[in-house]
C-alpha cells in the first residue's frame, strides 16, 4: 500500500444503519457529524428502509436488520449504530438490547443505539430527570417515554408536533433546524425541574441545539448523535473530548 493511501485509509470506520432505505433521498447525514469527529473517522451508512414509526411498521422493517448488519460488517465497521430512536421505542428495550447483545456476540463488534446512548450520558453525569422536545406524535412519545422509564429515567415533560416518519423526512434543512430548536426550549421552559434536556431525531440534525439550550437553560443537552459520539468515540477514548458542542462531548460535568 503506497503511503499516499495510507494517508487516506480511515483510522476508525463508525458504522450506522440509518431508518431509512437509501434509495430514498437522503441529506447529509454524515454532515454534522463531521462537525465533532476527526476526518480519520468515516461513517459507513445502511438503511434501513423504514416507512412509518407505527409499531406494525417498525416489526415489518426489523426484518431488514441482519442484512443490513451484515453489509457493515462486511466494510469491515469498527462499531455499528442502531439509528432512530422511534424504532427503538416501538421495539421496547428489553428487545433492542437482546438485539445488540446477539449482534456484539456473533460478529464481535460494538453495536449502540441512541436512546442507550443516552441513557449511559445520563448515569455518567448523575442525572435521572429528563424534558425531551419532540417532534413525534403521541404513540411515539409514549414508547419513548416507557422505554427511559425501563432504565429509571423519569421523562418530566414531553413536547409533540404529531410528526410521523413521512413529515420527518418531509422537512427541508431550514425547517428541521427551527423545529429542533423551538422543540427544545419549548420542553427545557415547560420543566425547570428536569436535570437535563433531550432533543432526539436525526431527521432535523439537531446538533445545534445543544450550545444554545445549554447557554440559555444552564442544563446538560443531548441529541441522538452527540450522547452516540460520546458513549462510542469518546468515552472508550477513540477522539478526543470535543470542544464547543456542549458538557457531554467537552467531557465535562456540568455546562
Amino acid at each position: 500500500m503506497s503511503d499516499h493511501i495510507k494517508k487516506l485509509m480511515p483510522r476508525f470506520r463508525y458504522g450506522v444503519i440509518h431508518p431509512r432505505a437509501h434509495e430514498d433521498p437522503m441529506r447529509g447525514n454524515c454532515y454534522q457529524l463531521y462537525h465533532v469527529v476527526p476526518l480519520d473517522v468515516m461513517e459507513v451508512a445502511t438503511g434501513l428502509g423504514i416507512t412509518n414509526y407505527t409499531v406494525e411498521a417498525v416489526e415489518k422493517a426489523i426484518g431488514n436488520y441482519w442484512p443490513c448488519v451484515e453489509r457493515l460488517v462486511k466494510e469491515k465497521v469498527d462499531l455499528i449504530i442502531f439509528s432512530g430512536a422511534p424504532i427503538s421505542a416501538a421495539l421496547t428495550r428489553p428487545r433492542v438490547l437482546e438485539l445488540l447483545r446477539q449482534t456484539k456476540e456473533k460478529y464481535g463488534i460494538p453495536v449502540d443505539a441512541p436512546i442507550e446512548a443516552v441513557i449511559a450520558a445520563m448515569k455518567h453525569l448523575g442525572l435521572s430527570k429528563l424534558t425531551v422536545g419532540s417532534r413525534w406524535a403521541d404513540k411515539v412519545n409514549d414508547a419513548i417515554i416507557r422505554y427511559l422509564a425501563d432504565a429509571g429515567i423519569e421523562v418530566v415533560h414531553m413536547t409533540k408536533r404529531n410528526q410521523w416518519a413521512a413529515d420527518a423526512f418531509a422537512m427541508t434543512l431550514e425547517e428541521g433546524f427551527n423545529t429542533a430548536v423551538d422543540v427544545g426550549r419549548e420542553a427545557a421552559a415547560a420543566a425547570p425541574q428536569a436535570d437535563s434536556i433531550f432533543v432526539p431525531g436525526g431527521a432535523a440534525m439537531s446538533l445545534h441545539v445543544i450550545p444554545t439550550l445549554e447557554e440559555e437553560y444552564g442544563k446538560p443537552t443531548f441529541t441522538n448523535m452527540s450522547a452516540e459520539v460520546w458513549n462510542d468515540l469518546i468515552r472508550p477514548g477513540i477522539i478526543p473530548p470535543v470542544q464547543g458542542w456542549g458538557c457531554l462531548l467537552a467531557n465535562r460535568q456540568r455546562p
